[in-house]
């Protein structure tokens, strides 16, 4: 592992050690447990001075005074931080073992996020991808009974959006064809996020013929990618899986996770720094941005569905999970994700 610069090695060894029963077993770890360590030959006296230096340096933390030791969020980011840089390496050699193709990107997302909590009992959240900076392909208008009309978009990655609008009136068949050639000409090409600015604003408003119906087509469509980019399409699985750790299922907080995992709000919060690079991102306790995970450890992936669609796959867990177990998950699920929608 990568070494950081304020622990020497024996200290960095030590609290590998600890670290890693503590994620086995999830009981304090005293000097004599450590001492017996194949890669160790201390003295349980040696062992006992290097752990209060941990301790001291906030590494590590003593529940109660007759008990072991137990890693602090500090010892946590040491072990993850290190254990990211080694699992980067592995990347280009792991052997993916990829979920059955399924037909709709919706279907696979519940697939892979199904997938992950089978593997690894935590809980697991996938967000769809984000599409905003997709072009739209073209819009296809089509006349219903009771004065309505089909909306379907279909946008770069093949993503297909049908809406129903309502235009109070009769549409005639004629009508219908001009409406659509105006709107394709005003769409087609335009990436998503460019519908939603001013000048795209001020460009429609120099429409003169049914500037009506389509200011109310445009909205529609707006609407239905606007409710998806807030984070609606996040689909979750293994929730239930909380109440297997005793940190977690015996916490008063324990009602407040279950009902964000489900609720899914805040999850959006979590759907962020989606960049051009697929990567790895940990975070504990408190560092996650929602409150009823401040017991918990994130682990994030980001996915790239190609065509320019990027997504997000999370775990969470006790901070004790199994992050070596959780990083070869996520990373052998979103290496080939893209490959798998082509």
């Amino acid at each position: 592992m990568k070494s950081i610069s304020e622990l020497d090695e024996r200290k960095e060894i030590i609290l590998k050690n600890i670290i890693k029963i503590y994620l086995e077993t999830g009981e304090p770890v005293g000097s004599r447990t450590i001492s017996k360590m194949n890669d160790l030959n201390l003295s349980s006296a040696t062992i006992r001075n290097e752990m209060s230096d941990l301790e001291e340096m906030g590494y590590i933390m003593q529940p109660h005074a007759s008990a072991g030791r137990v890693p602090s969020d500090k010892g946590y980011r040491f072990y993850v931080d290190n254990l990211i840089v080694e699992k980067q390496k592995e990347i280009d050699n792991l052997k993916t073992e990829m979920f059955n193709r399924v037909d709709r990107l919706e279907n696979m997302l519940k697939e892979v996020v199904k997938q992950v909590a089978n593997n690894t009992n935590y809980a697991a959240l996938i967000s769809g991808p984000d599409i905003m900076n997709n072009k739209i392909k073209y819009i296809q208008l089509s006349n219903l009974e009771d004065q309505k009309i089909l909306v379907v978009t279909i946008v770069e990655g093949n993503i297909v959006k049908t809406n129903i609008v309502d235009c109070n009136k009769e549409i005639s068949s004629k009508e219908i064809l001009n409406l659509s050639i105006v709107i394709n000409d005003i769409l087609t090409g335009k990436m998503i996020k460019e519908i939603y600015s001013d000048d795209f604003d001020k460009e429609i408003n120099k429409i003169k013929e049914n500037k009506k119906e389509i200011k109310i087509i445009i909205d529609t469509i707006k609407n239905a990618f606007d409710e998806e980019n807030k984070g609606n399409s996040i689909y979750t699985s293994g929730a239930n899986n909380f109440f297997k750790y005793k940190e977690l299922a015996d916490n008063e907080n324990m009602q407040n996770l279950v009902e964000t995992f489900e609720h899914k709000e805040e999850l959006a919060n979590l759907i962020t720094n989606i960049g051009e690079e697929t990567g790895i991102k940990i975070y504990i306790g408190k560092e996650s941005s929602i409150s009823s995970m401040k017991d918990c450890s994130v682990v994030t992936a980001n996915c790239d569905f190609g065509n320019g669609m990027k997504g997000m796959l999370g775990v969470v867990g006790p901070k004790r999970m199994d992050y070596e177990k959780v990083l070869k998950t996520l990373i052998s699920l979103t290496k080939n994700m893209g490959k798998e929608l082509k």
